[in-house]
């Protein structure tokens, strides 16, 4: 089984979690643990995964989506607690902050524009658009899933992208889909093409934006999760 559970969000799932802005998913794998992302800030970060009864120790990896503070803020306090992590970053991430991270922590992996295998059964899609922004494609039985930060290349285009790299169907696309400026057409587009490519569920948060969320509530029904601190999904 694969669990994905939500552990930074602007959206709280569960009642009493902060509601800051930014985005970090923790995943286990039967293969594995890694962390997605760090949210916006690391005091508040460790204490959700703490209240969520999450180790961060258990993690092998962090997985760095792109270099926006929202993503990146609690670097310092998980690395503080658990130092022994391999990084995977995106080339976009500052060559001095990449230099220093190395120095914090057990080895940085830079990826580049290729599709890369990180760990067993976990890729990058590998580094998409101007801001440079990787997603992960988590192989289960059923299919795959695919996480995003913010999705700022394009939700459409990354799924198009993980479709591509499982070569099987998109069992779950989760995470922000950048769509909080959109109106109600450009999201009727968007989600026409994640029909297309046969995405099976969905659940958008962080910066996905309540029109684009409720419009993905309707259209998806029971295909539609919704997400936030708290939120735990699991793949068989």
């Amino acid at each position: 089984m694969t669990r994905l559970t939500i552990v930074f969000d602007n959206y709280a799932f569960l009642e009493g979690f902060p509601t800051l802005w930014g985005f970090a998913c923790f995943v286990e794998t039967p293969e594995t643990a890694f962390l997605f992302d760090t949210g916006s800030n690391g005091r508040v970060l460790l204490r959700n995964l703490d209240r969520l009864g999450i180790d961060p120790k258990k993690a092998e990896a962090l997985i760095i989506s792109h270099p926006h503070w929202d993503h990146i803020g609690g670097m310092d306090s998980i690395l503080e607690v658990h130092p022994d992590l391999k990084l995977f970053v995106p080339e976009s991430l500052s060559p001095r902050l990449i230099r220093d991270l190395r120095t914090l922590s057990a080895g940085v992996t830079v990826i580049g524009e290729t599709p890369t295998e990180l760990m067993p059964g976990i890729f990058s899609t590998g580094v998409m658009g101007e801001i440079g922004e990787q997603a992960a494609v988590i192989e289960t039985e059923k299919g795959s899933a695919v996480l995003t930060g913010c999705a700022h290349p394009g939700i459409a285009d990354i799924a198009a992208r993980a479709v591509g790299i499982s070569g099987s169907p998109v069992e779950l696309l989760a995470g922000g889909f950048h769509l909080m400026n959109a109106d109600a057409g450009e999201i009727s587009a968007v989600i026409d093409a994640l029909e297309k490519l046969k995405i099976r569920n969905v659940c958008p948060t962080h910066c996905t934006g309540d029109p684009a969320i409720n419009q993905f509530a309707r259209h998806f029904g029971n295909r539609f999760i919704r997400g936030g601190t708290g939120r735990t999904i699991e793949l068989l």
